[in-house]
């Protein structure tokens, strides 16, 4: 009885070592962090739904995916177009670092099938962790904008990863979601995923990153950042899987692949980019709130005139060798148009003549807009008139204010507008992120600009103790594309044709960066017909993709 004893516990003691081995990978398994976030694969919540009328039965887990989690407030304050809304009750106090996972009972023992690794963050907002599924759920996976169901009838593992980001506020106070926090709590997610892999069902070399709008920014700057480490510090801060006591990482944090929707990216240099596309064409009228002040017009003047440097400084060739200038761009943009549009006339969609109307669904409900620039005669594109198409646009969604991103404190906005709460201290609510709006802010006593920190934009960036210049880079592709980051090898990424929450010039851009890095393998980029700021409207398209890179690499 004593022998059977002893070798029970040697056993046991073997298991409990080669499960610290396994869970802990490479050099981490001294890391009390790294033993710390172990995933217990016992600890789920069974959900019976249905997918296409079929049931499925899933377990669900919910893990904080981080040793240091931020507590947050448990109010945090809502903002609209129009400023502070009041406060939202937060349910859980982690729930911004934590994420559920869904595994399909048929795949929990499947150690090879993809992960698809969902985030929110619409208008790179705070996001808090959602199941997404309830329990007796009646989910569809084909022909519709249900992602979820797609996922989950393909076999796949479904995480859905609450992230910090603008609006954040913590518990002590502090606007906790200042960037980069955004791409490091993806990226830890990311990060326990890879260290649990040989616990978990799905595996972690077939993660897929997907979002819309301002997770489609997220996805694309995590995708493209991989390994990077500009983010080990930030990491190490929440207690990531991987970083060890030195701050040097042993666990990789790059992926497999991403999914993205109208992105919102390359924030720094958003208005630039945005100016420069519509500047010839913006009128009282198709301006948000109906008013292009005489700031505005200046702003915009300003903006669109930096556009063509920017572009230049990152020395983009196009498919011939050609440098990608800005006399070069609108050409770029239309090849894109004209691809989309040969795919759309061989479906056999009829395109209203010269002078017809196009129904076009908007925000604004059906709309019917004339025709007044593209000609297709005998099923051929004759003729795209590319500034009447940019209004055509227009006619579809008013344009944005002038600064469309930065726009607190600038042109007369004073309520807290754009994406500049994303950037500055996490004592301060915003600051304005590019040089025209830091050297042109208006308001007195909110620490950013020229008139509070008696810096321009060019000496506040070149002092060392700003870290304004990093935020921007770390929340953005570009810098990480063709240099030492692993970015990922397969991106599918679409924009729509009457999307102007965004320029056409930052998506093609993004296109042309992926082009010219070699690491990347497959881009599949459109400019979807008649498609405006939205996400998931070609799941099936998406999913075969899905499914033919994942056969291509067993």
């Amino acid at each position: 009885m004593r022998k059977n004893h002893l070798w029970f516990t040697f056993l046991l003691s073997l298991m409990c070592a080669t499960m610290i081995i396994v869970v802990s990978k490479d050099s981490s398994a001294a890391d009390p962090e790294d033993l710390a976030l172990a995933f217990n694969p016992e600890n789920y919540t069974t959900l019976n739904i249905t997918v296409n009328g079929a049931p499925v039965q899933l377990r669900q887990y919910k893990v904080i995916y981080v040793a240091k989690p931020i507590k947050m407030a448990s109010s945090q304050p809502n903002y609209g177009p129009n400023g502070y809304m009041g406060d939202v009750t937060l349910d859980d106090v982690y729930g911004y670092q934590t994420m559920y996972i869904l595994v399909p009972e048929r795949s929990y023992k499947n150690t090879t099938t993809a992960i698809f690794f969902m985030v929110g963050n619409g208008g790179w907002r705070t996001t808090a962790a959602s199941s997404r599924i309830t329990d007796g759920a009646a989910l569809v996976s084909t022909g519709t904008t249900d992602n979820i169901g797609a996922a989950l009838k393909a076999g796949y593992i479904g995480v859905s990863a609450g992230t910090r980001s603008r609006g954040a506020k913590a518990a002590d106070g502090s606007w906790a979601g200042k960037a980069s926090a955004v791409v490091v709590d993806a990226k830890a997610a990311i990060r326990y995923l890879r260290l649990n892999d040989s616990l978990m069902p799905g595996s972690a070399e077939r993660i897929i990153i997907t979002g819309g709008s301002g997770g489609g920014g997220l996805s694309v700057a995590v995708a493209a950042s991989g390994n990077s480490p500009d983010y080990y510090p930030y990491l190490n801060e929440i207690g990531a899987a991987g970083i060890d006591d030195s701050g040097r990482s042993t666990i990789r944090d790059d992926i497999f692949a991403t999914v993205a929707y109208c992105p919102i990216t390359d924030l720094g240099n958003a208005d630039i980019a945005y100016e420069w596309q519509y500047n010839a064409v913006r009128t009282a009228t198709n301006t948000s709130g109906g008013t292009y002040s005489s700031a505005m017009q200046s702003a915009s003047a300003a903006l669109a005139a930096a556009y063509p440097s920017y572009l230049a400084s990152l020395k983009l060739k196009m498919e011939d060798g050609t440098p990608l200038t800005a006399d070069k761009m609108d050409d770029a943009i239309v090849i894109q148009l004209k691809k989309e549009i040969e795919k759309t006339i061989a479906k056999g969609v009829v395109v209203p003549g010269i002078g017809e109307n196009f129904v076009v669904s908007s925000m604004r409900g059906t709309l019917n807009i004339p025709n007044e620039w593209l000609t297709v005669r005998n099923g051929k594109i004759t003729d795209i008139n590319y500034i009447n198409y940019l209004n055509f646009v227009t006619k579809a969604s008013s344009l944005k204010g002038v600064p469309a991103f930065d726009s607190t404190a600038v042109t007369g906005t004073k309520v807290l507008s754009g994406e500049n709460s994303l950037f500055g201290s996490n004592a301060v609510e915003y600051s304005n992120f590019m040089e025209w709006a830091w050297n042109n802010n208006e308001v007195k006593g909110d620490g950013s600009g020229t008139d509070d920190t008696g810096k321009t934009w060019a000496q506040h960036i070149a002092d060392p103790s700003t870290t304004l210049d990093e935020q921007i880079k770390m929340v953005g592709p570009m810098p990480y594309l063709n240099s030492t980051a692993d970015s990922a090898p397969y991106w599918y990424y679409r924009h729509g044709m009457l999307d102007r929450d965004t320029s056409f010039a930052v998506e093609v851009g993004l296109y042309y960066g992926l082009i010219n890095d070699p690491s990347v393998k497959d881009i599949n980029f459109r400019l979807s017909w008649m498609q405006g700021h939205g996400g998931n409207w070609d799941v099936d398209e998406a999913f075969a993709w899905i499914a033919g890179i994942l056969k291509a690499n067993p």
